[in-house]
């Protein structure tokens, strides 16, 4: 008989909600202590023996100084390679402090101010703010009602965005254009297929827009589902993708990334200043190698509780919130909520009147108002307790208490 290498059969039911309350990032911090925290990027989860091993060894040795060398690359490229079937070279890759600040800094060396960067909403609201940021116009190409590429709003997007007419062959103005890619989708969950980024990047390559993709949800999807890296698309050559392990396994705040380009895309990583790689910390990279080389039975214990937490919301909704549209998610442990029958300010309601903190949907750009988004990386109580306590607001409002 084996034994679990956990305390319990999967890390997200490793620790009780007093434990989570010592935590004193942003997560656990930012609310008041009676309101259950399901919104920002956090995993209640216990980490990684090997990560805990790696980091608690740096400490005892003082391997705390500037990182060296491209161990991160190469750690990632062999995971993607046994997971994906992705095969690239680390030594191509070029090392960034945290993925939205990987994508800026990409984003800077493939436009100017001025530019227009094409997004599609409802997605991740840095996608917003730090593009404007650094002076790019937005343009949206909304998702399609059930959370697909809309080819023909891209279309759309990708004219207006480079000065083309939609019925010429390549770039209008000859303005540089950069559509941010969120492979998979947040908040959505939405896994593009490799047809549908075929689609995206024959659009692409014909209006002149580059595609610059966030990839930081790769490592997770629902079984069965496969994640497509951008830069493995057939006319997609030129693309570029940032990963991190910050996400699956929960090393948001030890922060370090890697941007990987496609073969056309080389000489425009190494425009990226020597600066930012500096902005990567050692004892992350330390981290993070542990998590890509030795941590993948943790992330398949966490991927089984993610999907578990997917079907167990199903239920809990239709019990205490039928009123509220979810669909479980292909990728990512985010759940996008249709709450617009509860309240016209949903994210307010249940804080408010449920002591529950989830995103606001309004965040996410068009499509988002009337929505929430709820983060399923939490053990069964407190997500059971959470709605629940929305269920009860809303049953309350109904009647007038």
């Amino acid at each position: 008989m084996t034994t679990s290498p956990f305390a319990t059969d999967n890390p997200l039911d490793a620790l009780t909600q007093d434990e989570l309350r010592r935590r004193t990032s942003l997560k656990w911090r930012a609310y008041a202590p009676d309101v259950l925290p399901l919104w920002v990027a956090e995993m209640d989860v216990e980490l990684a023996p090997p990560v805990i091993e790696a980091v608690t060894a740096a400490m005892r040795t003082g391997d705390t100084g500037y990182d060296y060398g491209n161990t991160y690359a190469e750690a990632l490229a062999d995971l993607a390679k046994r997971r994906w079937d992705w095969s690239f070279d680390p030594e191509g890759t070029r090392m960034v402090p945290d993925v939205m600040l990987g994508l800026m800094e990409v984003l800077k060396v493939l436009t100017g101010p001025g530019d227009a960067v094409v997004v599609s909403p409802p997605v991740y609201p840095p996608f917003f703010g730090f593009t404007q940021n650094e002076g790019r116009r937005i343009v949206t190409a909304p998702l399609t009602a059930d959370f697909r590429l809309d080819l023909d709003a891209l279309d759309a997007a990708f004219a207006d965005a480079t000065g083309a007419t939609l019925n010429g062959t390549g770039p209008g103005s000859g303005r540089r254009a950069v559509y941010l890619l969120c492979n998979p989708h947040n908040p959505t969950g939405t896994v593009h297929t490799r047809a549908e980024l075929e689609g995206l990047a024959a659009l692409a390559r014909r209006h002149g827009v580059r595609i610059v993709s966030d990839e930081i949800h790769a490592p997770i999807t629902a079984p069965g589902v496969a994640y497509t890296p951008i830069v493995t698309v057939a006319g997609a050559e030129d693309s570029i993708a940032v990963l991190s392990a910050s996400k699956a396994w929960n090393l948001a705040g030890l922060k370090a990334a890697v941007a990987v380009g496609g073969p056309e895309a080389a000489d425009d990583l190494r425009r990226i200043p020597e600066e930012v790689v500096h902005g990567v910390g050692h004892v992350s990279v330390i981290a993070h190698v542990a998590a890509l080389t030795q941590g993948t039975v943790w992330l398949d214990a966490v991927l089984r509780g993610i999907r578990r937490n997917k079907l167990l919301l199903a239920d809990l909704l239709e019990e205490h919130l039928p009123q509220v549209r979810y669909e479980p998610t292909q990728g990512t442990y985010l759940a996008w909520l249709d709450a617009s029958s509860v309240a016209d300010d949903p994210y307010r309601f249940f804080l408010d009147r449920a002591k529950v903190a989830l995103n606001d949907g309004r965040h996410f750009g068009p499509g988002g108002a009337g929505h929430v988004r709820l983060n399923l990386a939490t053990n069964q109580e407190v997500l059971t307790e959470a709605v629940r306590r929305m269920g009860q607001a809303a049953k309350d409002a109904s009647t007038g208490r």
